[in-house]
C-alpha cells in the first residue's frame, strides 16, 4: 500500500494532538481538583453537581436566616421579660395603693408620679427597635412608630396585626415578630370597658383632646355595653354646647349640655373630659314663611284644613275661627281646642312656631304651607293651594331690571361643594322674570342637580343645604338683591346646624396595658381625702390589679411562643448541619478528582506522546530517496 508523505504528517499532527489534549486535561484535573470540568466530561454527574451547589447554596442562606431570626427573637425575649419585670413593680404598687386607710392624697401622687415615669419605660420598650431600626412590635409597619400618645392619657397603635416570617430550612418557616396589638393591647379585661378617640374629620386647631376617662359606675356602663358613643359639638348663638347620643340608634344621653374645658362629662356610667377648644361647627339659621297681606274670612262658617310639612313631616291643621287680622290667624294655628290633637300640639310635633309674622322654624328645617284653599290664600297672603308655598333659603330683594339678552351673565351656584354655571339672557324686570331665568331649560338640569327649586321669592334648598350664589355682577345683585359677586352670599334662612368636632367612646371588652397603667395614675392624682373618693379609688385598684394579671398571663403565653420558636430554630440549624454535610459528602466523589490515579494517567498519557513523537521521527524518514 502507498503511504504518501502529507498522510503521514497529517495522522502524526493528530495523535499528538490527542495525546497533549489528555496530557493537558489531566493536569487541569490535578490542578483544580476537579474530575468534571465541563458538562461534556460527564453530563449526568454535571447536572447534579449543579442541583447540589444550588442545594448547598440554599441550605446556607437558611443558615443566615436563623441567625436573623434567633437575633430578633432574642431581642423580643429580653424585651418581653423586661415588661414583665415592670409589671410585676406596677402590681407591687397597686397592691400599696389599695390600703386607702392610711394613704393619704399627697401619697398617692407620689405613687402617680413612678407609675407615670414607668409609663414613659413601657412606651419606650414597646417601640424598640432592632439592629436595622426596624420596630419589632409593629407587625408589618416596621418602619412605623408603632405606640404613641397623647395629653390626654390616650395610647395609639399605629401598626397592624402582621407577623414578620424567616424560612428556616425547606419545609419550616418561623414567625420572628409579634404585633404590638396582640402582645400589648388586646389583653382581655376584667370589667366591660372603653376606649376613646377623636374623629379624624374634627377641624380644631390645635386639635382638641379626649381623655382617657373612668368607668365609675360599672352598673351603669354595663347596661350600655356594647353600643358605643358619639359626642358632637355644636353652636347656639351664644355658647358652645355638646350632646352624647348613643351610636346604634341615634338615641341621646345629653342634649345640648353648655361645653366647659376641663369639666367631666359624665354619661352612662363613664367620666371623660375633653380638653381644648372643640370647633363648634355652626348654628342653626332659623327658617320662616311670612305672612303677605292677611285678608279676612270667617272659618268657623266653613272650616278648612290646611297642611303644613317640615322635614317630610306632614300635620293636617284645621282653621274653625273667624280672622280679620294677622292676631287673629296666629290665634287660630294655635288653637288647643281638639287636645291632645289640637293646632297647638301639631305645631309642637313640627318644632314650629307661628305669631302674627309668619311661621317660623328654629331648626333651620324649610316650611311649606300646602293643600289649601283660596280662602286659605286670601287670609294668608300667598298660594296655599295644590303644593302651595315654601320658605327660601335665600330671598330675593328686587330693586331695579336689567337687559341680560344684551349682556348674557354666566355665575355660578354651589351647594356641598358642589357648583354649576347659570346663564342669564333674558330681559328681568320683575321677581316674575327673575324666577323664570332661573327655571329656563338652559338652567333646569343644573339646578335638579344641585337639588334647587327656584320661586319669585327665592332660592329654595330641597335638603335644606348651604347654598351660594356668586361669581355675580353688579347687574346681578340689582335683580336679586344680594350680593353675588367674588365670593357672593350663602343661605341667610333656614340652614341647619352643621355639626363640629366630634370625639367617641367605644365600648371594649379589652384594655391595654398603657391605658391600664394611664388610668390607674390618673384616678391617684385626682383622689380627694374622703372616703366616697378613696372608695371609688379602691375599685379602680381592684380593677387594675385584675387587668395587670391579665397582661402577665398573656406575655408569658408570648415569651412560651417565642421559646418554642427558637428550639425550632436550634432544631433546623441541625438540620441544615446534616444536610450540608450530606449534600457535600455526594458532592466530593462526583466532583473531587483522585490525585493518585490521575498521576499514573497522566504518566501514561506522557509516554504515549513521547512514542508517539519518536515514531513520528523514525517514520517520516521513510522515502524512496534512500533507497536510490
Amino acid at each position: 500500500m502507498r503511504v504518501s508523505t502529507s498522510q503521514i504528517y497529517t495522522i502524526a499532527n493528530l495523535g499528538i494532538g490527542q495525546a497533549q489534549a489528555a496530557i493537558t486535561k489531566t493536569q487541569e484535573q490535578i490542578a483544580t481538583g476537579k474530575k468534571v470540568l465541563s458538562p461534556a466530561d460527564d453530563p449526568v454527574a454535571a447536572a447534579t453537581i449543579l442541583q447540589l451547589n444550588l442545594d448547598l447554596a440554599r441550605t446556607e442562606q437558611y443558615g443566615k436566616n436563623i441567625d436573623i431570626a434567633e437575633n430578633s427573637l432574642n431581642l423580643e425575649e429580653t424585651n418581653l421579660q423586661s415588661i414583665v419585670d415592670l409589671v410585676h413593680r406596677m402590681r407591687e404598687m397597686a397592691v400599696s395603693a389599695g390600703n386607702t386607710a392610711v394613704m393619704t392624697a399627697s401619697n398617692y401622687d407620689a405613687l402617680a408620679a413612678e407609675v407615670d415615669t414607668r409609663i414613659n419605660e413601657l412606651l419606650n420598650l414597646q417601640n424598640t427597635r432592632n439592629a436595622s431600626g426596624q420596630y419589632i412590635f409593629a407587625g408589618y409597619q416596621s418602619n412605623t412608630k408603632p405606640f404613641v400618645g397623647d395629653a390626654g392619657g390616650n395610647f395609639f397603635y399605629k401598626g397592624d396585626e402582621g407577623q414578620l416570617r424567616l424560612l428556616a430550612s425547606a419545609s419550616v418557616s418561623v414567625a420572628v415578630s409579634d404585633s404590638g396589638k396582640k402582645a400589648f393591647v388586646d389583653i382581655p379585661s376584667g370589667h366591660n370597658t372603653f376606649n376613646t378617640s377623636a374623629s379624624t374629620a374634627n377641624k380644631s386647631n390645635p386639635p382638641a383632646i379626649i381623655t382617657v376617662g373612668q368607668v365609675f359606675d360599672q352598673a351603669a356602663f354595663d347596661e350600655l355595653y356594647p353600643d358605643d358613643m358619639v359626642v358632637t359639638f355644636t353652636k347656639t348663638a351664644s355658647s358652645v354646647n355638646y350632646t352624647v347620643t348613643q351610636k346604634s340608634n341615634g338615641k341621646q344621653l345629653l342634649v345640648d349640655q353648655p361645653y366647659v374645658a376641663g369639666v367631666d362629662i359624665e354619661v352612662a356610667g363613664t367620666r371623660f373630659q375633653v380638653l381644648g377648644n372643640p370647633h363648634p361647627g355652626e348654628a342653626a339659621i332659623a327658617a320662616n314663611l311670612d305672612f303677605g297681606a292677611v285678608g279676612a274670612f270667617d272659618f268657623s262658617v266653613t272650616p278648612t284644613n290646611i297642611s303644613i310639612t317640615i322635614g317630610g313631616k306632614t300635620e293636617t291643621l284645621l282653621l274653625d275661627q273667624n280672622v280679620t287680622n294677622a292676631s287673629d290667624l296666629a290665634a287660630a294655628f294655635n288653637s288647643v281646642s281638639g287636645a291632645p290633637n289640637s293646632n297647638s300640639d301639631k305645631l309642637v310635633n313640627l318644632g314650629i312656631t307661628v305669631d302674627a309674622t309668619g311661621f317660623y322654624s328654629p331648626t333651620g328645617l324649610n316650611i311649606r304651607v300646602s293643600n289649601g284653599s283660596a280662602d286659605t290664600d286670601t287670609v294668608l297672603g300667598f298660594a296655599s293651594q295644590g303644593t302651595g308655598t315654601s320658605s327660601v333659603n335665600l330671598p330675593f330683594a328686587f330693586s331695579a331690571a336689567y337687559d341680560f339678552s344684551t349682556n348674557p351673565l354666566t355665575f355660578q351656584l354651589e351647594v356641598n361643594g358642589t357648583t354649576e354655571s347659570i346663564l342669564f339672557n333674558q330681559n328681568i324686570t320683575n321677581t316674575t322674570d327673575l324666577a323664570a331665568a332661573f327655571n329656563d331649560p338652559i338652567n333646569a338640569a343644573q339646578l335638579a342637580r344641585l337639588g334647587l327649586t327656584v320661586t319669585d321669592q327665592g332660592i329654595i334648598s330641597n335638603t335644606n343645604a348651604k347654598v351660594t350664589i356668586k361669581g355675580g355682577s353688579a347687574f346681578l345683585d340689582n335683580v336679586t338683591g344680594l350680593k353675588t359677586q367674588a365670593e357672593g352670599t350663602a343661605s341667610t334662612r333656614g340652614l341647619l346646624v352643621q355639626p363640629g368636632d366630634s370625639f367617641f367612646v367605644e365600648s371594649t371588652n379589652k384594655q391595654g396595658l398603657l391605658t391600664t397603667l394611664s388610668r390607674f395614675s390618673d384616678a391617684m392624682r385626682n383622689v380627694q381625702d374622703t372616703s366616697t373618693s378613696k372608695a371609688e379609688l379602691a375599685k379602680i385598684v381592684a380593677k387594675t390589679l385584675t387587668n395587670l394579671e391579665n397582661t402577665i398571663t398573656n406575655l408569658v403565653a408570648i415569651q412560651g411562643e417565642v421559646g418554642a420558636r427558637l428550639n425550632t430554630l436550634e432544631s433546623s440549624k441541625d438540620l441544615n448541619l446534616d444536610i450540608t454535610l450530606s449534600s457535600k459528602t455526594v458532592l466530593a466523589s462526583l466532583e473531587s478528582v483522585d490525585v493518585s490515579e490521575a498521576s499514573i494517567q497522566l504518566s501514561m498519557q506522557t509516554l504515549v506522546l513521547n512514542a508517539t513523537h519518536q515514531s513520528f521521527a523514525k517514520v517520516s524518514q521513510l522515502t524512496l530517496f534512500s533507497y536510490l
